[in-house]
């Protein structure tokens, strides 16, 4: 039903590289090719190179990179009067933005490119901006008013036999349903997911439906040892990809089961690990989660209360401030679990 795993991301002459190519070669060939089209004066392939040079900084947590790289694409696109080129330069810095949790400019940019990918004809970068609208606001917490594009994107995806997206939008479904506590619907089709993506040698996709089964096999089984095994065998995956942001979401990952585990100084080391490896590439959503986890783990170690009041006081602003919802909650429950109420409520009563 579904073939092999392609990246439309790779463009012009670099469509023979594989979804699965080290995102280093993926910058390499880009470059290469982008200085040989601008010496060429060919300005749509410098553009689309260009597109591959920017996904690959974006990818490799390169964030100022990446920005340059996608913006000069679109100049050159726009230079040279080629609409997909265009929507796919603004594909690309939407989800840079979304990356760096400017959410608001994410959901323009990802607007524009829809709107101008529909207009130039190009159907997949169309379908690809409408899933990045969709995973922005699946992010935010938003899924009441992202939940039936997430299904349409899949519905379409699945007419196409089109592997890699159905399974971003499978993965996207059952994250929504892991967060509102279906679990069993969630690990069906984060299941599905992983045997499409495995199917259709579509490594990235894979790694990341792994680390959906591991979550759901420690919140519902309470079986860390297995998760665990689906961690590791998924951090091989973006190791050999140098899939830095997916990297840091798997160790994250591992933190929560391992604090699930009560194996709290654990917990720490890989909250601390994962939490380094967000500031190396300006990740703030991923930055606040592994910060929460480790205030946690701190906490269940024998941290003072008060500093960790103050401590989830302010993820808690930073949260809102990103505008992610669903985070936001995770924090209150912290408190709740950890027994603590907010320090500026403690130190009101306290007076």
């Amino acid at each position: 039903m579904y073939g092999k795993a392609f990246a439309p991301e790779y463009q012009g002459a670099l469509t023979t590289l594989s979804v699965n190519s080290s995102l280093t070669d993926v910058l390499a060939a880009g470059t290469e090719q982008l200085r040989a089209a601008e010496r060429a004066g060919e300005r749509s392939e410098a553009a689309r190179s260009g597109l591959a040079v920017a996904e690959a900084h974006r990818r490799l947590g390169q964030v100022a990179d990446a920005d340059r790289a996608w913006k000069a694409s679109y100049r050159t696109a726009r230079e040279a009067g080629d609409g997909a080129a265009m929507a796919w330069a603004l594909w690309s810095g939407g989800t840079l933005a979304r990356q760096r949790g400017a959410f608001p400019l994410a959901w323009r940019l990802l607007r524009l490119a829809a709107e101008l990918g529909g207009e130039s004809g190009d159907i997949v970068v169309r379908g690809y901006s409408l899933a990045g609208m969709a995973e922005t606001g699946r992010i935010q917490g938003d899924y009441e008013a992202v939940t039936t594009l997430h299904e349409q994107l899949l519905a379409e995806a699945r007419k196409r036999g089109e592997a890699r997206h159905t399974v971003w939008a499978l993965e996207g479904i059952a994250q929504i349903h892991r967060n509102t506590g279906a679990y069993d619907t969630a690990y069906a089709l984060f299941e599905e997911a992983a045997g499409i993506a495995a199917g259709a040698e579509d490594r990235r996709g894979h790694a990341w439906a792994l680390r959906g089964l591991a979550d759901i096999v420690s919140v519902r089984d309470g079986d860390s040892e297995r998760a665990l095994e689906l961690l590791t065998e998924a951090e091989a995956s973006c190791r050999a990809m140098k899939l830095s942001g997916a990297l840091a979401y798997n160790h994250k990952m591992r933190g929560n089961v391992l604090y699930r585990a009560g194996r709290y100084a654990e917990a720490r080391d890989v909250y601390a690990q994962a939490l380094a490896e967000f500031e190396e590439m300006s990740e703030p959503r991923g930055r606040a989660l592994s910060r929460l986890g480790l205030a946690k783990s701190l906490a269940r170690l024998g941290r003072d209360p008060d500093e960790t009041a103050a401590e989830l006081d302010e993820l808690a602003g930073l949260l809102d401030g990103i505008g992610l919802r669903h985070a936001r909650q995770m924090v209150e429950r912290a408190r709740t679990e950890l027994g603590l109420t907010p320090a500026r409520v403690g130190a009101e009563a306290a007076r």
